[in-house]
C-alpha cells in the first residue's frame, strides 16, 4: 500500500511540473516570429516568414502590422500574395538617403500590412506571411520588426518589447531575424541561390525524362527485334526438322 501511494504521489508531482512547464513555454509558442527561408546574408536578398501562430480560443486573427526597421532600411520588401489576405505596402522618404549596389535609395520601406479578407488564422493554426527583403545591411547582425497582431474581437496584441542583452525574453519580444556572414561568392542572399538551383534541378529533370523516353523506345525496339529473331529462328529449325523427315526415307530406298 506506502509503495502504491509513494508511486501515485510521484505521478501526481510529475503531472504538476509538466503543468507548470507547459504553461511557461506556451506564450513563447506563441509569439510573432520571423526567420529566413535558408541564409539572411548580410549585404544581400533573403525571403523571410513572418510566422503568427493563434493561441486564442475565441478568436482569430484578422490583422498583421509589422514594422520594418528605420536604423537599417530596407529598399526592397516585396510580400508574396496570399489568398484571403489584402496586403498593403507603405513607404517612407529617409531623412538621409542610402547606397544600395551604387544606387542612392531615398525611400524604404516603412510598413507591411496583411488584413484578412476571411476568417483569418482561426484558433489552432498559424499563418506564415513571407516578405523578399534586401539589401541586408552589411554593418548589423539582426534586424529588429516590431509587430502588431489583431484579432477579430479587436484585441491587439504589441509584439515590439526588444530584448536587452542578457535580460530574460519580455513578455512580448518584438520578432528578430538574424543576418549570417555576407557570402564570399558574389550571389545575392539565398532567394537567388535558391531560383538557381530550382532552375538547375528542372534542367535536369527535363534531362533525365529525355535519356529515359530515349532509352524506353531503344528497349522496345530490341525487345521486338529479338522476339522477331527468335520466332524466325524457331521456324528455321521446325523446317529443317521436316525437311530431314522427308529425305529419310529416300536414303534408306
Amino acid at each position: 500500500m506506502k509503495a502504491s501511494r509513494i508511486a501515485a504521489r510521484a505521478a501526481a508531482a510529475a503531472a504538476v511540473a509538466a503543468a507548470g512547464v507547459l504553461a511557461l513555454s506556451a506564450p513563447a509558442l506563441a509569439h510573432v516570429s520571423v526567420a529566413a527561408e535558408g541564409a539572411a546574408a548580410k549585404g544581400g536578398y533573403a525571403v523571410v516568414d513572418f510566422k503568427v501562430p493563434n493561441e486564442r480560443d475565441d478568436a482569430s486573427t484578422a490583422k498583421l502590422e509589422v514594422a520594418f526597421p528605420a536604423d537599417h532600411p530596407l529598399s526592397s520588401a516585396l510580400p508574396e500574395p496570399i489568398q484571403g489576405w489584402k496586403i498593403d505596402v507603405t513607404k517612407a522618404k529617409l531623412a538621409k538617403p542610402v547606397e544600395v549596389h551604387g544606387k542612392q535609395i531615398s525611400e524604404a520601406v516603412s510598413k507591411i500590412t496583411w488584413t484578412a479578407t476571411g476568417e483569418g488564422v482561426k484558433p489552432g493554426f498559424f499563418q506564415k506571411f513571407p516578405v523578399s527583403v534586401g539589401a541586408l545591411p552589411e554593418d548589423a547582425d539582426e534586424l529588429v520588426f516590431k509587430a502588431i497582431q489583431t484579432y477579430s474581437d479587436k484585441e491587439v496584441v504589441r509584439w515590439i518589447e526588444v530584448q536587452a542583452d542578457g535580460a530574460e525574453e519580455p513578455e512580448n519580444p518584438a520578432p528578430v531575424l538574424a543576418l549570417t556572414a555576407a557570402a564570399k561568392d558574389g550571389h545575392h542572399g539565398a532567394a537567388a541561390e535558391d531560383a538557381s538551383d530550382r532552375s538547375d534541378d528542372a534542367k535536369a529533370t527535363a534531362t533525365t525524362a529525355e535519356a529515359a523516353s530515349g532509352s524506353d523506345g531503344s528497349d522496345t525496339t530490341a525487345r521486338v527485334l529479338g522476339v522477331v529473331g527468335i520466332v524466325v529462328g524457331a521456324a528455321g529449325v521446325a523446317y529443317g526438322v521436316l525437311a530431314g523427315r522427308r529425305r529419310t526415307p529416300a536414303t534408306e530406298a
